[in-house]
């Protein structure tokens, strides 16, 4: 009985398995065929050019370098009134975030 029970539970969970594969690649088949607007082949290779994924990162990370070092000065004072108070785990990290929201 127990046996019947899981190779039934196997089925089932495989069986559902195979149907969201099979949903899955049905959804995509008919937006792959439908057909674009007409467009010059120049325009279109404009349009969907994109920086690529290297350049945003870089970029981010400068922008993120630029904002540590302009509130540099601010982040070292709000740590000094932390160790000032004592403050610990999350209750410290809560205070520095607060400290430099403050202007």
């Amino acid at each position: 009985m127990h046996r019947t029970r899981v190779l039934l539970t196997a089925a089932l969970l495989l069986a559902g398995s195979f149907h969201i594969a099979a949903a899955q690649t049905s959804t995509t088949a008919p937006a792959a065929t439908a057909a674009p607007a007409k467009t010059d082949a120049k325009t279109e290779a404009k349009s969907d050019a994109k920086p690529s994924r290297m350049h945003l990162t870089m970029q981010k990370l400068k922008e993120m370098r630029a904002t540590w070092l302009a509130n540099k000065p601010k982040y070292k004072a709000c740590r000094t009134e932390v160790k000032r108070q004592g403050l610990t785990g999350d209750d410290r990290w809560f205070f520095i975030q607060d400290c430099m929201n403050k202007t």
